[in-house]
């Protein structure tokens, strides 16, 4: 078990969690992480890039001129590849660029992200974030204190006065533990977990 301090949203230390090792302290193997993160942006691509092909140009219905005597070479249809105008060869269709990953390789990936952020002390544990109202400029203050620069903030569900206050700061993204992902985690060389959502992090681990 890792025992990490708490700190509230001055960054003044108010405590300690003991952490879950079978999530936070697991050993970190790259290639499972790149396996994951490759499959992650590979869903998230549309494959909707398209080139028409001679089945598809318009035109072509009869051959341009005859076959010999005219001095030209010889040609059956404008709608080939090398007239203007004509067919692309070999060009992108559509296409679906998602594979498959199982389940326990995505899980056991995430994990190794999470403790990554351990190792590389790049874990920072809050107890809360409260703010008066929802304005980025409250959320600036509390990033600046806690010394955030480019961070991933877990919530224990989702807060409306959070979200509205944090989006518009560069580098700060909000999620929750149902939403976590290698891909955000590791784009993020900070995460910061708020105490109340330690416990559903580790219970989609831990049964």
């Amino acid at each position: 078990m890792a025992v990490v301090k708490v700190y509230d949203q001055n960054k003044q230390e108010c405590g300690e969690i003991t952490l879950n090792s079978d999530v936070f302290g697991v050993e970190v193997r790259p290639e499972i992480l790149n396996l994951v993160v490759r499959a992650q942006l590979a869903a998230k691509r549309a494959g909707t890039h398209s080139t028409k092909t001679r089945a598809f140009v318009s035109g072509g219905g009869v051959k341009p001129w005859k076959q010999k005597g005219t001095g030209r070479a010889r040609s059956g249809s404008n709608r080939s590849p090398i007239w203007r105008g004509g067919a692309v060869v070999f060009g992108p269709q559509p296409r679906d660029y998602s594979f498959k990953v199982n389940s326990k390789v995505r899980a056991l990936a995430l994990k190794m992200a999470l403790s990554s952020r351990v190792t590389s002390e790049g874990l920072l544990v809050v107890k809360a974030i409260e703010l008066p109202e929802a304005k980025t400029k409250h959320f600036a203050k509390v990033a600046a204190d806690l010394g955030l620069t480019k961070a991933l903030v877990i919530t224990a569900d989702e807060n409306q006065t959070l979200t509205l206050s944090a989006r518009n700061i560069p580098g700060i993204t909000l999620t929750t533990p149902e939403r976590l992902s290698v891909y955000e985690i590791l784009k993020h060389k900070q995460l910061v977990i708020l105490e109340n959502a330690v416990e559903p992090v580790q219970a989609r681990f831990v049964k």
